[in-house]
């Protein structure tokens, strides 16, 4: 037998290859394009469009409807059959069919009834190319029948027993939809206890005496005929174990045994389905329901698997308290054994269903239609399955193939009718059924053949426009029988399109894969077969993308801050671009804050909420470009919740929480605080902090506090809100763990010793009752301590003193429960008194003449009465020993810290008389002064003299005035005077030096040089050395026969060669000008002031450090030569301001200040004097303007 098998199946095989090689050499059938305005002009068979369901139920009371539309051309006529015989309508004056329209209306509504129109009926749509039938429609009259009257006892059950309430509603069309309702048209309570099965019945697992009820009624609706019916009421008495044992014991006498059992729990039992096995049978794509319902006390569960399987995930679904398995879209692969098992704590029980998954047809590959050319072929294909697999039979317009009339080019193969050669009249509608047991599929589907020169249904003149370096798609939709050849040209005259920069696509399209600017163009489509040819052009233009110049970036903004996202964007000048901001692939909230610019998205007072993924879209008629940035919104955390303390200690609890949301900047720490509520309610104290991946802390503990405590979250942005308190927690009472801190004896008063401490915090405190005991003793005298304990203060005043003499000290905690550890011991004084002597020998050494160092002896430690602060020396001016004129007296100090014997007194005024003392200092104020000593300072360098005026000019001579120096510093004995000519080059000349005597405050120079500019330096001597000096520049008057023949110039200047050779020069001198003012203004030296550097004073010097004096100084700025646009005053005089010498960087506190060693700190000197700001318009330097102007 096994052979032959193998050769059966080897034949089939080898059939089976010669019809794939067959069917592989049949040329594709046309592609009809959807045309309206093409299909209206082709020849087409009959095609059904739309028809009723096969399982057609109608409602009696309204006219039935039975749908059949086809479309075809020549436009189709109808004809119907009823239970396979032809159906005449015109006999019939209660069917018509609507006009165009293969619809039947059968007019129940005018005295027919539906009842007489059940049965089967088929439409057929015909024209001259075939005939399309549409499916058995089964016409059925909905049915809502009354339920039939029957005799309903009252249920007496006993109380955790099953019980079963029958529906048996009417058989209807369609089945009833079956519900449980009270007289209210209340629903009825439903639970794992009580539920209605799928066949209506209303089960209970085990009843209640809340059961109790007579008006348990079914009802069953009617969807079709939307009604109602009800079924009578049902009467349920639930008996107790109580009530049923109480009626026993009344009719029976005391001798009778008697008593109702107890209410016992049993094990599940199963209502439905009955036995241990069943079984169910569903078709593939419908919802399959398996149910389980069980008796038992307590009430089982039900639960539900598949034998050898799972139960598919996604398709299953449980109902009805999980007493329903529900399977979406069964399929073969869903048969097999379910099993359901009912438990309970006393057993369980189960169910095996077993199911079988049939299969009504369905398709595989349903036939199409097929549009051929003559002489072409093809075939049409019908293939199906199901279970059992179902047969495939052929009809040609409406009639089995077998019967039909032949046609040469149609050969029928199984599930395959093949086409060879067709021509028109094989035109037909071909129907394919495919059936079993459990129903039928019926498709339609023809061959049409038709011969059509060819057509292009593209309009003509399209524009197609696309995005360089994109795709290109040209379209030529075309039509013709046989299929038109296509050929693509570039221009009105180009040569046909051939290469790889090219795809022809079979449906006419051209595309060109990468457009690029040069693309653009005309470009004919021409199409041609063996009954015509035809052309068409479109055009194509290929725009520059729409790129993104400037992308949106990632931003992290804080809470209520403002953030801006850029998008720019370059696009084609012909396109006309926009742009679209979305928020996470949506629209952007419809809020104010929100801000669209032409460039930007601006988010003003950004929340939490506008946190997510902002795109920027730019869309043209072409193209589309996007980007998009994620804005991350920061804050301050939330803060934490659900604190929990546990593991409480006397010294330690730990502390748990939640921490709240950290809005997108992690917890980099959390800090806990506590509240003492029993010393310091309301305040919170820093306890400790912890990393911020910790949510739990050990935290130590004091006595005596009544702990709260509450934690605050930390991230970069800042601290959370403090959380909620946590709940209290009261230590208990201790002796004190710690004293007081910063003990300290001070005097107030000479009798008396002040003690001070810090009190201890109310939580240090350890327990009620806190107070201190304090003790003290004289040191080295008293061997006993002196004590007393005092209430919680921090001072306590010990009178009866000494003087000044050094007291052990100690303070210490205690409580209602003891003291503190033994305190440390601090050395305090008594209080102080003024100093009872002065300094001794008190002698003063005159360094320089603004200098001087002042000796002292110490004075006893004893006589001090107190802490010894240092020493202060009192100073003052008595008079100037040049004027011999006295002023008021101002006296200075100066302050030397500790035990110094000396110190410097800085600032000094030269050639003068001076006093000074000195006193001791303590704690408690200064001692008396020593006996006043007096010195004098040596003459000094004077100052500049206090101004310098030049007057008179005359050709040949100045007149000089001067004021004598504000601070002479000794006798003068002299002025120098220097001068020195500045020639037009701002050259400078020799220098002439003239002594003048002291007392004189004029003098004329003569035998100057007319016209011409000097430089004066003048300065006052003393025995010393020469003072600082004073600077001023002056201009002798210009001759007069100079200025003659200026004027005899000034003919020659009228000449214009004459003129233009000045105005050039003039030009030139002011370029030159310019460059000049732009080197200086860059700090560049220039000519005059290196001849000025290089002709400086040589007297002029700075004084050494080794002459031992502080303060003279010489003014650089006086060798400089006067500088182009300075001014001075109109009387020629110069004011120098007064010098004062300065304390502030000498000795301390308002004076000065010394190191240790009594040397001064900082450098000594008096201060610079200014030149002055402003010259006389006539000691202007001349320059070539001037010279010029002075020609003219």
């Amino acid at each position: 037998m096994q052979p032959k098998v193998m050769m059966k199946k080897k034949n089939i095989s080898a059939s089976k290859a010669s019809l794939i090689l067959f069917l592989c050499q049949i040329v594709s059938a046309l592609d009809v394009p959807l045309d309206s305005k093409l299909l209206e002009e082709l020849l087409q068979p009959p095609t059904i469009t739309q028809q009723s369901p096969k399982d057609y139920i109608v409602d009696p009371r309204e006219n039935i409807v039975i749908q059949c539309e086809a479309k075809g051309k020549p436009p189709p006529s109808f004809s119907w059959t009823r239970n396979g015989t032809h159906f005449d309508i015109d006999k019939d004056a209660l069917v018509t069919m609507k006009p165009n329209s293969g619809t039947l209306v059968i007019n129940i509504m005018n005295g027919g009834k539906a009842e007489a129109y059940e049965g089967v009926y088929q439409c057929t749509a015909r024209n001259e190319r075939g005939a399309a039938i549409s499916n058995n429609i089964v016409i059925r009259p909905s049915r809502s029948p009354l339920w039939t009257k029957e005799k309903l006892e009252p249920n007496q059950v006993r109380e955790g027993d099953s019980l079963v309430l029958h529906c048996r509603p009417p058989v209807g069309l369609p089945p009833p939809i079956i519900f449980w309702m009270d007289n209210a048209f209340q629903r009825l309570p439903q639970s794992e206890r009580v539920s209605q099965g799928l066949n209506g019945d209303l089960y209970f697992s085990n009843v209640q005496p809340e059961d109790t009820r007579e008006d348990y009624i079914c009802y069953a609706r009617f969807n079709h005929t939307q009604t109602i019916q009800q079924k009578q009421p049902i009467s349920v008495k639930v008996f107790s174990m109580d009530s049923l044992n109480d009626t026993i014991a009344a009719n029976l006498s005391d001798t009778d045994i008697y008593g109702a059992k107890p209410v016992t729990e049993r094990q599940p039992v199963l209502l439905t389905p009955t036995g241990s096995t069943s079984t169910k049978v569903e078709l593939r794509g419908n919802v399959l329901l398996l149910e389980c319902i069980a008796a038992g006390l307590p009430t089982p569960v039900i639960r539900w698997i598949k034998e050898g399987g799972e139960l598919p995930a996604n398709r299953t679904f449980f109902e009805n308290f999980k007493k329903t398995l529900k399977i979406i879209d069964v399929s073969e692969a869903d048969s097999g054994n379910y099993k359901c098992i009912a438990r309970n704590t006393l057993g369980s029980a189960h169910h095996v269903i077993s199911v079988t998954v049939k299969a009504a047809p369905y398709w595989i590959t349903a036939p199409r239609n097929l549009v051929l050319s003559p002489g072409e072929d093809g075939m049409l294909i019908c293939r199906a399955n199901g279970n059992p697999k179902p047969d495939i039979s052929w009809l040609a317009n409406g009639v089995p193939i077998a019967i039909a009339p032949e046609d040469p080019s149609r050969k029928v193969d199984g599930d395959t009718i093949i086409f060879s050669h067709v021509q028109e009249r094989s035109s037909a509608v071909y129907q394919c059924n495919a059936s079993n047991e459990y129903g039928y599929l019926l498709a339609n589907a023809f061959v049409n053949v038709l011969a059509e020169p060819p057509r292009i249904l593209t309009p003509a003149n399209k524009l197609y426009q696309v995005i360089a370096d994109s795709p290109a798609l040209l379209d030529c939709a075309y039509f013709g029988s046989p299929k038109p050849e296509i050929e693509w040209f570039k221009g009105v005259k180009g040569s046909i399109l051939r290469g790889n920069e090219y795809v022809f696509h079979d449906n006419g399209t051209l595309e060109i894969p990468v457009a690029q600017k040069d693309s653009t163009g005309t470009y004919t489509c021409v199409a041609r077969n063996e009954l015509g040819k035809i052309q068409n052009e479109v055009q194509l233009e290929v725009k520059d993308p729409t790129m993104i110049i400037k992308q949106p970036e990632y931003k992290v903004i804080q809470r209520y801050g403002q953030v801006s996202f850029e998008c720019i964007i370059k696009h084609d000048s012909t396109l006309l671009p926009t742009v679209i901001w979305l928020k996470d692939n949506d629209e952007l909230p419809d809020d104010e804050r929100f801000l669209v610019g032409k460039d930007n998205l601006t988010i003003m007072n950004v929340t939490d909420k506008d946190d997510g993924t902002y795109t920027c879209i730019v869309n043209t008629t072409l193209d589309s470009v996007s980007a998009s940035a994620v804005l991350t919104v920061v804050a301050r955390p939330n803060p934490p919740f659900d604190l929990e303390l546990t593991g409480q200690l006397e010294r330690s609890v730990e502390l748990s929480w939640v921490p709240g949301d950290e809005n997108n900047s992690p917890i980099t720490n959390f800090v806990i605080e506590f509240e003492d509520g029993l010393h310091e309610p309301g305040v919170w104290h820093y306890q400790t902090e912890v990393p911020g991946t910790q949510t739990t802390v050990q935290l130590k503990l004091s006595p005596y506090v009544s702990y709260s405590f509450r934690v605050i979250a930390v991230n970069e942005i800042g601290r959370s809100q403090p959380s909620e308190p946590s709940e209290q927690y009261l230590t208990k009472s201790a002796n004190p763990d710690e004293n007081p801190s910063n003990v300290q004896g001070i005097g107030s008063e000479p009798d008396n010793l002040v003690i001070t401490w810090e009190s201890l915090r109310g939580f240090q405190s350890n327990g009620p009752g806190l107070q201190y005991k304090v003790s003290w003793r004289q040191k080295d005298v008293d061997d006993e301590w002196t004590s007393v304990i005092v209430a919680n203060v921090s001072k306590y005043i010990v009178s009866g003193t000494p003087t000044f003499v050094p007291y052990e000290i100690k303070v210490q905690a205690l409580n209602d429960l003891g003291y503190a550890p033994e305190p440390l011991e601090v050395i305090g004084h008594s209080g102080e008194d003024l100093p009872m002597v002065a300094p001794g020998n008190v002698q003063v050494h005159v360094i320089n003449s603004t200098l001087a160092k002042v000796h002292w002896d110490p004075v006893p430690l004893k006589t001090v009465r107190g802490h010894l602060q240092g020493y202060k020396v009192y100073y003052w001016k008595v008079q100037s020993l040049s004027r011999r004129s006295r002023r008021h007296v101002e006296k200075k100090i100066l302050t030397f810290r500790g035990n110094k014997t000396f110190g410097m007194l800085p600032g000094l005024e030269p050639y003068s008389s001076y006093k000074l003392n000195v006193r001791v200092v303590n704690g408690k104020g200064e001692g008396p002064a020593s006996p006043d000593k007096v010195f004098k300072t040596p003459e000094g360098v004077p100052s500049s003299p206090s101004f310098l005026k030049i007057t008179n000019p005359t050709l040949d001579s100045l007149t000089l005035e001067w004021g004598s120096p504000t601070h002479p510093n000794g006798v003068l004995t002299s002025y120098i005077l220097k001068f020195q000519p500045i020639n037009n080059t701002h050259e400078l000349g020799p220098l002439v030096e003239i002594r003048i005597p002291a007392n004189e405050s004029s003098l004329i120079l003569k035998n100057l040089n007319y016209s011409t500019r000097y430089k004066f330096y003048f300065n006052a001597q003393t025995s010393v050395g020469s003072g600082s000096q004073i600077t001023e520049e002056a201009v002798t008057i210009m001759d007069e026969g100079k200025m003659a023949m200026a004027s005899r110039q000034v003919d020659i200047a009228t000449q214009g060669w004459f003129i233009g050779l000045m105005c050039a020069v003039a030009l030139l001198i002011l370029i030159l000008l310019i460059v000049c003012f732009i080197r200086r203004n860059k700090g560049g030296k220039y000519p005059v002031k290196e001849k000025e550097d290089a002709h400086a004073d040589p007297e002029i010097q700075p004084m050494k450090e080794d002459d031992g004096t502080f303060g003279e100084y010489s003014d650089a700025e006086d060798h400089k030569p006067l500088k182009k646009g300075s001014r001075t005053p109109s009387d020629r005089t110069v004011k120098k301001e007064d010098s004062d010498d300065s304390l502030v960087d000498y000795g301390e506190g308002v004076n000065g200040q010394f190191n240790e060693d009594g040397s001064f700190i900082g450098q000594y000197s008096g201060k610079k004097e200014k030149e002055p700001a402003e010259g006389n318009e006539s000691s202007e330097a001349p320059s070539p303007v001037n010279a010029m102007n002075s020609f003219v």
